[in-house]
């Protein structure tokens, strides 16, 4: 890989588990296209974070399977969504 913390492009599809790895560990990796950067990857501080994107990708799912029959299966729906909140 190029620079510890700048990778191109190409580069960080080819070690993307790596790259995943350190910024896992709290290191924060620049993403280049043709010498300019264009996205960063960085390790995730806060873990309600993580609860709030796992319950956003569950009702994004629920909602795209159109998985919502019945009251119950609202409630569950509605329970992801507090999950999400705290």
């Amino acid at each position: 890989m190029s620079n510890m913390n700048t990778v191109a492009a190409f580069e960080a599809k080819t070690h993307f588990s790596s790259l995943l790895e350190r910024a896992e560990h709290g290191e924060e990796i620049t993403i280049t296209r043709h010498g300019k950067a264009v996205a960063r990857l960085l390790p995730i501080e806060d873990k309600n974070l993580d609860k709030k994107h796992l319950a956003a990708a569950k009702l994004k799912k629920i909602r795209e399977l159109g998985i919502i029959k019945n009251k119950t299966e609202f409630e569950e729906w509605k329970n992801y969504r507090r999950e999400g909140q705290k």
